[in-house]
């Protein structure tokens, strides 16, 4: 199975952190599975460590190289992953969302025939498929 691993998911595994679940932890852990990161990740992160680098220590740069040591694959962005934010729709009964990480992450997912693996439970409001909240 192929799995693209949400911004939280990604550092709570590298990381070592006890915040990352027992079933995120097995999914990434069987080498069965194929491990993506994406460069929205990357940039995200960059943009936080900018802005707080009390909060976010590593750059972008040292989650690539983390990643990359990791054996996770590199998932760029692509022309078909944002022609595909249109899809993503939310009943007005949830509660908003407004990360637009997020939404390119379910974005490239789809088109990419993976699974998003996430923390977030607000992302199931979007009803992909390509979504797994865990």
């Amino acid at each position: 199975m192929n799995f693209l691993l949400d911004t939280h998911i990604a550092l709570w595994y590298l990381s070592g952190d006890s915040k990352l679940s027992k079933k995120a932890k097995s999914y990434i852990d069987d080498r069965k599975n194929s491990i993506y990161f994406s460069v929205a990740s990357m940039w995200e992160i960059e943009i936080k460590h900018i802005l707080h680098p009390d909060k976010m220590i590593s750059s972008g740069n040292d989650f690539l190289l983390n990643c990359e040591n990791a054996a996770f694959s590199f998932l760029p962005l692509h022309p078909d992953h944002i022609n595909l934010l249109h899809t993503l729709k939310r009943s007005k009964k949830e509660q908003p969302h407004n990360d637009p990480f997020d939404r390119i992450l379910i974005s490239q997912a789809k088109s990419e025939k993976m699974i998003l693996l996430t923390h977030d439970t607000l992302l199931s409001g979007y009803k992909e498929k390509c979504v797994e909240v865990l």
